[in-house]
């Protein structure tokens, strides 16, 4: 017999779940950018607004919530292994991404029966220009030193997530030394910031379907359905590429962590399918924080480790590179020696780690990594073979690099002690958990619920 005592909680209209609003937006958007492409293209700004929004609060919150872990922590050394730990499993993680899209790139050869004559590619370099805008991704001292901001202010400024993490980092070891010779009221208006931060997010994810709407009329619209039949089977090769390594992710998360992915899927699904309508994980990575720290993982290994991610763990990029390198070689009929595939392997394991932020970052790496493969036949000019599809693979991308952060921020925390497995399961489980003990967890649960 039920308690009489407990209230029975009401489940919410389905209408007013993030899922389905979001579903419905992502329906209506692909039928009006392929009913009237014009107005779908010029949806473009319904996206872009939004980004602008999250990306308007992403540097307080990460900043707020690396002091406050790191600080609750007080462990210099704790936070040396956290980092160094995740940077090994990025490594590492992203290498076996490279392998994976080397075997499957060969196993299904996208590229063969495209035959393209080198000759038509003339003016393929400077649509690669236009579309890149003429940049270039950092050498590998560029992006390390680049990762020391100038000053304080010009990283939350310019929005650089490396800098505001470096600069977290050691605010928040600071105030950990110091101890109890800081007064309370620093730690409490940190933690009160954060707050007031995760409670804007809130009302801006309430725009969150009108983003997918525009993002997806805006895809369908620009490039159209019919245009990517030419492009099916590299499509087909990266999307069932990406469905096996996230097998793999699903049995890493399982062996090191205890976590059921699929069931953290469904915890994350309004995050996922929001990341999935936006084509970015930038627009999810306060939730996607805030649900991690509420499922068991410390506030100090999520800080660390997700918007370190998003810079050292692109695995869902990798892997649609490694693809592509292929395809750009079957296209033009050239068969790739092992030392070769080898010398593009090595090439992307450098360019991919300086891809966040720039923009038309996987056509720079590709360049570069087709000019050091150094193969007469390839010419840098045929990366532009790929501005037909390299749109809808952001979905593909997107999802990948999501999950596999996520997945890193649950090892490393189970690595250094820091997940509490029974939470953990008891969240995945859809069970009513309560607030975490850590501070400023109250915040965190608000947006979790938002």
């Amino acid at each position: 017999m039920a308690d009489q005592t407990t209230p029975v909680a009401r489940r919410a209209p389905i209408y007013r779940s993030l899922f389905f609003q979001l579903a419905v937006a992502i329906v209506a958007g692909i039928v009006v950018g392929w009913s009237a492409p014009g107005l779908g293209a010029g949806l473009k700004p319904l996206a872009d607004g939004f980004v602008t929004l999250i990306k308007m609060v992403i540097a307080p919150i990460v900043f707020c919530t690396v002091v406050i872990g790191i600080a609750h922590v007080g462990d210099m050394g704790s936070v040396g292994r956290i980092g160094i730990k995740a940077l090994i499993w990025f490594e590492a993680v992203t290498t076996f991404a490279l392998l994976f899209g080397l075997v499957v790139g060969n196993l299904v050869r996208p590229g063969a029966g495209f035959d393209v004559d080198p000759q038509t590619l003339a003016t393929g370099a400077e649509t690669v220009a236009r579309r890149t805008g003429d940049g270039e991704l950092p050498h590998t001292v560029e992006f390390l030193l680049g990762i020391i901001p100038s000053s304080v202010v010009s990283a939350f400024a310019e929005n650089h997530l490396l800098q505001v993490l470096f600069f977290a980092v050691l605010f928040g070891l600071a105030l950990a030394k110091v101890g109890e010779k800081a007064p309370p009221i620093v730690f409490g208006f940190v933690e009160q910031v954060g707050d007031v931060f995760f409670t804007i997010v809130g009302w801006i994810m309430r725009l969150a379907p009108l983003a997918a709407f525009g993002a997806m009329g805006y895809i369908i619209g620009q490039y159209g359905i019919a245009s990517l039949g030419n492009y099916a089977l590299l499509i087909a090769c990266c999307y069932l590429a990406a469905v096996l390594f996230i097998g793999v992710l699903a049995a890493a998360s399982w062996l090191f962590a205890g976590v059921n992915l699929w069931k953290f899927v469904r915890y994350i699904k309004d995050e996922l399918f929001l990341a999935l309508g936006t084509a970015s994980t930038e627009v999810v990575l306060p939730r996607i924080m805030a649900k991690l720290t509420h499922a068991g993982a410390s506030r100090a290994t999520t800080g660390l480790v997700i918007p370190t991610g998003y810079s050292f763990n692109l695995d869902g990029a990798t892997l649609y590179l490694a693809i592509c390198v292929l395809f750009l070689a079957q296209a033009l009929g050239v068969d790739l020696t092992l030392g070769e595939q080898i010398t593009a392997l090595l090439v992307l394991m450098l360019t991919s780690k300086g891809m966040a932020g720039v923009p038309g970052s996987s056509f720079l790496a590709l360049s570069a990594t087709v000019a050091a493969i150094g193969h007469g036949a390839i010419p840098v000019a045929a990366v532009a073979l790929l501005l037909g599809a390299d749109r809808i693979m952001d979905s593909m991308r997107v999802s990948v690099n999501l999950l596999g952060n996520c997945v890193a921020t649950f090892v490393v925390a189970s690595w250094e002690g820091q997940l509490d497995r029974q939470r953990m399961r008891d969240v995945l489980d859809g069970k009513e958990v309560a607030q975490a003990e850590e501070p400023a967890a109250a915040a965190e649960t608000e947006a979790v619920r938002a």
